[in-house]
């Protein structure tokens, strides 16, 4: 095993490995693999920015540099709900600050934290190319239309509705004892 690498994602290094191999020292090559990182881990944590770093050949501080810049990584861990604000031309003067000025209030965090209980990240993208919906939400991989600030409780509400239904599946459910025909009634 490789020393540098963190244990316990040996898999997702493999896969980074022939990445950095394949995007090393071409044009733009370093943000694609730092979009490629960020996807296998979640988000691009000093381990595995440091991990680029040395397999790159580059320096640690360019990394850092790169990946703090562009507004699309995340150095952070990220809530299981990453919820995103777009600020884009079409959503901002449609009163997207609202929208995040309330999310920001509901959730009690300001724009690029994280709930203390790990549920929600909060961010501001930008265009996210759905600009006839303005103002735009993003909750993952997934994009809400015309939110208003009154709209906010729901998008929240939902995350949450997911959550307990997600956790009522993993609860197993308690099987009651099949009942003997044969057996005596219990008790007197």
């Amino acid at each position: 095993m490789d020393r540098r690498r963190p244990s316990g994602q040996e898999r997702n290094y493999l896969i980074l490995d022939k990445f950095i191999e394949r995007y090393r020292g071409r044009p733009g090559g370093l943000v694609r693999i730092l979009f490629k990182a960020q996807e296998l881990f979640g988000y691009l944590s000093p381990e595995v920015q440091t991990y680029v770093a040395e397999k790159t050949g580059l320096p640690a501080s360019h990394i850092y540099g790169v990946a703090t810049f562009y507004s699309r990584f995340i150095t952070e861990p990220p809530g299981k709900y990453s919820i995103g604000v777009c600020t884009g031309t079409a959503c901002y003067v449609k009163n997207a600050q609202a929208v995040l000025d309330r999310f920001q209030a509901a959730l009690g965090v300001k724009e690029g934290e994280t709930t203390p209980d790990g549920m929600f990240s909060l961010r501001t993208t930008r265009c996210v190319g759905a600009c006839s919906l303005a103002p735009v939400v993003t909750v993952n991989d997934d994009m809400v239309g015309e939110v208003t600030p009154d709209k906010v409780a729901d998008v929240i509400r939902r995350c949450r509705e997911a959550e307990a239904e997600e956790e009522t599946e993993r609860v197993p459910e308690r099987r009651r004892p099949e009942r003997d025909e044969r057996a005596a009634p219990p008790g007197p």
